[in-house]
């Protein structure tokens, strides 16, 4: 019998197989490897050991185990990092005490209104004349009845207070509904919902619970009207970081090594219907760095689906360069038929859209095509116009040689000297960068002394023999957690139940170390002297530093006296360092 929910969830599920959900992992040795999903490099620096059931990333130094991988990667705290994990696992988490289910997280709170919204609106969607009229416009665009059910779409109704009601008599707060995106409040004070006489659709985070939604309006009352309405930025809910259908599109996308990116929930919808399951949609929004960042742990291959007005599309341009500047492969679609979106083309023939599909263009060969349209090369003006439009998106290209494919390419189609395109190439300024948040990278950077400790433990963990070579005189130049470690070491063995959980994680980070380092076994005695005396160097240098300090302040205050005490003994504490480099 397990000792708690968070053991038995440990011993049902594999780390390996948690990752590798998320991320493309790739066997090496005793461990797997990948690009890090948390910060941008272009060697993989993380690291997953079956063996000890923990991952890290060497890059940016983040790690732990499979609550913490979710924690991470869903941006979630550790309750909802639990649940998460005990869905998968098929372990059922024992009901709160009344005490207990006040303290609940915010979140799950959330989780639970947009749950029971999602249920109303699709109770609305089969009840009475307006859900029956928006069901009819949906059956009419193609989605069928089986899909309109999978997909949970609903109906908000017109009216103002139809979901606050429902919501309200079901527990919930005014407050807490319009803070999960779902009530406005009036200036007056009072609150209303937010979506009325809309065919919903639900919004799914990565593991198909609803976190927002989507609402179309179903006949227009002013001129004005937004046709789409969305949730607000919750808790829950980041427009920017959301990517409709990438819960049931993940496996489909790493199979078929490409995404098919659209902008409307029913193309996505349609998509699957037809057997196109690889399709998510962006929403509306251009392609943010955090989207990127999702789709990049499945595939570098990119596939737009959706018009692009290139003469004036500033945001689209802006997401290309940053998928560019990922190492996406763009290529671009182009509907078979004029002013039609994906799901009118899927509706009127998916063989079209399929054929469609295997006629892509590079995301280069598209932009050429567009800029070689729209201006005559043969005038100066042309030219300039065709350079203008084309330099920018050359300058994106992280590979060099790709990116003097393209800049002779162009010299050649405009009749221009390389080395002038070149020229003017360095001009332009690469407008994705300019405004794109930032993706947060990790945990704060070491300290050369933590650095030089974790490199010495994991050779002895590597080459156990050297543990003689750390005699007891160096261990007062140690951390607590290294001598914890050292302690550990010289048993031979793995802690013990005395030893504290700190240390227990310390150790298992350090056996994954182990398993990537590089040093051969011949080398390992010279390093291991080595880092013994760099940490020693390190530790000594920095009391000098203090002992500096302390002379700075008696000469500030004139006190020759303490000043002469304190340089004679930095004198003193300056000699077991001119020792360990061979000065003396």
């Amino acid at each position: 019998m397990h000792s708690s929910p968070i053991e038995e969830i440990k011993n049902r599920l594999d780390i390996v197989e948690v990752v590798s959900q998320y991320v493309k992992l790739q066997k090496t040795g005793a461990n797997y490897k990948a690009p890090c999903p948390f910060h941008s490099e272009k060697s993989g620096s993380f690291f997953v050991s079956p063996a000890k059931q923990i991952w890290h990333c060497f890059g940016c130094s983040r790690g732990g185990d499979i609550f913490g991988f979710v924690k991470e990667i869903e941006g979630v705290e550790f309750g909802d990092a639990l649940r998460i994990l005990a869905n998968r696992a098929g372990v059922e988490l024992k009901r709160p005490t009344a005490e207990a289910a006040q303290l609940r997280t915010e979140r799950e709170r959330f989780y639970e209104i947009c749950e029971l919204a999602a249920k109303f609106f699709e109770r609305q969607l089969e009840a009475g004349k307006a859900g029956g009229e928006a069901k009819n416009y949906l059956l009419s665009r193609g989605l069928s009845g089986p899909s309109v059910k999978a997909w949970r779409i609903g109906y908000a109704p017109d009216s103002w207070h139809g979901l606050t009601n429902f919501l309200a008599a079901a527990g919930y707060g005014s407050a807490e509904i319009e803070k999960a995106g779902l009530a406005v409040r009036s200036e007056i004070g009072s609150v209303h919902d937010r979506f009325r006489g809309r065919i919903m659709f639900p919004v799914f985070d990565f593991n198909a619970q609803i976190v927002g939604f989507g609402g179309r309006i179903l006949r227009k009352k002013k001129e004005d009207d937004a046709k789409y309405i969305n949730t607000p930025n919750t808790i829950l809910y980041d427009k920017s970081r959301v990517l409709y259908g990438l819960d049931r599109a993940k496996v489909a996308i790493k199979k078929a090594d490409a995404c098919v990116l659209v902008e409307g929930y029913t193309d996505v919808i349609m998509s699957a219907q037809a057997g196109f399951a690889n399709v998510v949609a962006s929403s509306g929004t251009a392609l943010t760095p955090f989207q990127l960042k999702i789709l990049k742990r499945y595939t570098d291959n990119l596939v737009l689906g959706y018009d692009m007005d290139l003469a004036g599309d500033t945001a689209n341009k802006r997401g290309i360069e940053l998928a560019q500047a990922e190492g996406f492969n763009v290529s671009v679609v182009r509907p078979p038929f004029e002013g039609m979106d994906p799901a009118d083309v899927i509706s009127k023939d998916p063989a079209e859209w399929a054929n469609a599909l295997k006629k892509t263009k590079s995301i280069l060969d598209f932009y050429f095509d567009n800029a070689f349209l729209r201006n005559d090369k043969k005038t100066p003006e042309g030219k300039k116009a065709i350079a203008a439009a084309l330099l920018p998106a050359i300058r994106g290209i992280k590979n060099h040689i790709e990116r003097t494919f393209w800049i002779q390419k162009l010299a050649r189609d405009l009749e221009a000297r390389e080395d002038d395109l070149r020229e003017e190439m360095k001009k332009v300024r690469l407008t994705a960068f300019a405004d794109a948040p930032q993706v947060e990278t990790g945990a704060a950077k070491k300290s050369r002394r933590e650095l030089l400790e974790e490199r010495l433990l994991a050779l002895i963990l590597k080459y156990a023999t050297n543990i003689e070579l750390v005699q007891s005189d160096c261990e007062q130049f140690f951390s607590d957690e290294a001598r914890a470690i050292v302690s550990v070491l010289r048993t031979g063995g793995e802690p013990g139940p005395d030893v504290s959980q700190k240390t227990r994680d310390y150790y298992n980070y350090l056996c994954l170390r182990a398993d990537v380092e590089a040093v051969a076994e011949k080398d390992a005695a010279a390093e291991v002297r080595f880092l013994l005396k760099e940490i020693k160097k390190t530790l000594l240098k920095s009391n000098l530093e203090t002992i500096a300090g302390k002379i700075k302040k008696a000469e500030s205050a004139n006190d020759e006296q303490a000043a002469t005490a304190m340089k004679e003994e930095y004198n003193r504490a300056a000699m077991p360092i001119k020792e360990l480099e061979g000065e003396v």
